[in-house]
């Protein structure tokens, strides 16, 4: 025994005397996830991961002053050129230690924020006279033998609970939320309807993406009889490796549609309070009009969300462009040869691809017939479901 532990001794007074020589300042974490700050630029959630086994991790930037924000304590560096370098230790839930370093380098890609803002100001002019042809969006019954099933086995009845509408609706997005963690790049499951996204996370320990995400809360929506569709908000480019897809979730009560976030617990208020839906957070960017997110807004329960992040940044980007499935239903992208699915795109005016107004294509792998509408007219695309 003694034997075993002496080299473990050893090596344990060797790194805290290195530790102790350099005096290098520490912070603590129990989440790997990193908020970083560069100079007067809003806060970059998520923008670092912790790796304890790394020797040395090292973060270039060009900005005079650095702060990282861990889910429990921030530490800040005034950055002088001619130091050049920051050493510092982030320990992970008391144990893994993470040797990490802020380094000067006038080559540093500019971290500023792109101005997604400015972007999305020049796209504010649709067509409300676009008559092309799109066919009514429809939504699945919740008699439908699928969704009886998903409302029976997920027990929906006692999640969504017995309160009015909006606390059903909140009911069931605050819970697919804790139920499911998000993973941007982890890849679709195979059979892609709640049940079994439930049953694949479970049973292999694992997330799915924005997408997966709405896709289950819209089946249970659906399967309470909620009107409910999951929408693809996209950037202006036509080609882009990040995007992000939310709920628009009708309210017979407010008689309007409401924006629903699983991915981020999130919905979104005007300064008085009132829920707002899709496109007029989307009004409200353009004009600068008060916009309010909920206190509570997280992701994966570990990093709360920022007004200035979340919507000015990040949602700022992708409201330039908005793609729904024509109906909304059970088990939607599950894909099997001879299936039939429709997509309509909502796009301003000041839009890059605007032709051609429907697209058909036959996917040669899966056999799954695609059609494409475009239409500027957001009358069209916002309609009240009957």
């Amino acid at each position: 025994m003694k034997t075993k532990l002496f080299p473990i001794i050893i090596l344990f007074l060797s790194v805290n005397a290195v530790f102790a020589q350099k005096k290098l300042p520490i912070i603590k974490a129990t989440s790997t996830q990193v908020d970083i700050k560069d100079d007067n630029n809003p806060v970059r959630k998520n923008a670092w991961t912790i790796e304890p086994a790394q020797k040395l991790d090292v973060y270039t930037t060009s900005a005079k002053k650095v702060t990282f924000y861990t889910n429990q304590e921030s530490i800040s560096f005034n950055v002088d050129p001619k130091v050049g370098e920051y050493n510092f230790i982030i320990v992970v839930n008391g144990k893994d230690t993470a040797r990490t370093q802020v380094k000067y380098d006038p080559k540093a890609p500019n971290r500023n924020p792109p101005a997604y803002l400015d972007t999305l100001r020049k796209a504010e002019k649709y067509n409300f006279s676009d008559q092309r042809e799109i066919p009514k969006f429809t939504y699945q019954s919740m008699d439908n033998p699928n969704l009886v099933r998903i409302r029976k086995e997920l027990k929906l009845d006692s999640i969504a609970g017995n309160g009015n509408e909006l606390s059903k609706v909140f009911n069931l997005l605050h819970w697919v939320h804790n139920l499911i963690r998000h993973d941007g790049s982890s890849n679709n499951p195979t059979l892609k309807n709640a049940i079994d996204l439930i049953k694949v996370c479970k049973a292999e320990n694992r997330g799915v993406n924005c997408r997966m995400l709405a896709t289950v809360l819209n089946e249970c929506y659906l399967s309470m009889g909620i009107t409910s569709r999951y929408i693809t908000c996209m950037p202006k480019e036509t080609k882009f490796d990040d995007c992000h897809v939310i709920n628009m979730v009708y309210s017979k009560d407010l008689k309007k549609w409401i924006w629903i976030d699983p991915t981020f617990d999130a919905y979104v208020m005007d300064e008085k309070g009132s829920l707002l839906g899709i496109q007029e957070v989307r009004e409200r960017l353009i004009k600068g009009m008060p916009l309010l997110l909920n206190a509570d807004a997280n992701w994966n329960r570990t990093s709360l969300q920022s007004k200035e992040h979340y919507l000015q940044t990040y949602m700022a980007k992708n409201l330039y462009r908005l793609e729904t499935p024509l109906v909304s239903q059970y088990d939607s992208e599950t894909w099997i040869s001879g299936k039939e699915v429709a997509y309509v795109e909502l796009l301003p005016l000041d839009g890059i691809v605007q032709t051609p107004q429907k697209r058909e294509s036959v996917n040669e792998k899966n056999g799954v017939k695609f059609t494409y509408y475009k239409t500027n007219n957001p009358n069209l695309f916002w309609t009240i479901p009957k």
